[in-house]
């Protein structure tokens, strides 16, 4: 078993309920490496890689809460456009950066520009979604 600290590379495969696969590393050709049971990974991938063994393949499925989270609307943010500079070159319905009030940077969705507002989701593109992952442990290291 590996344990909480350990640098792990993993390959990995995730996908919706309806099989679609959003991420690869597979497609890539390069496993993920990251430090298991630090939160650097979603919750639930976190658990199975602490559960497995270096060469073990699984297939977790992992729940919205243990994932990203589920959806919340109060993330949800209707803005005027008289308070964001350009806003009539943002993209509807594609993703762009907005600045935080503590000076970070959060990818949103700008879903509509209308009446002089522009309504932006911060909800993470996979919040409210089950996943499912095929995981395997191709190196562990202290």
């Amino acid at each position: 078993m590996t344990k909480a600290g350990q640098t792990v590379r993993a390959h990995y495969r995730g996908t919706l309920d309806d099989g679609t696969v959003f991420d690869s590393s597979y497609d890539r050709g390069e496993p993920i490496e990251f430090n298991v049971g630090r939160g650097q990974m979603i919750p639930g991938f976190d658990a199975a890689v602490l559960e497995m063994e270096l060469g073990d393949k699984r297939t977790v499925h992992i729940p919205a809460a243990e994932a990203y989270g589920e959806r919340r609307e109060e993330m949800v943010q209707a803005i005027p456009m008289e308070f964001i500079p350009n806003a009539e070159l943002l993209p509807v319905g594609e993703h762009v950066f907005m600045p935080l009030a503590d000076g970070q940077m959060a990818r949103c969705k700008v879903l509509e520009k209308e009446d002089g507002i522009v309504t932006f989701d911060l909800n993470h593109e996979l919040a409210g979604k089950d996943l499912t992952f095929e995981i395997e442990l191709v190196s562990v290291s202290d």
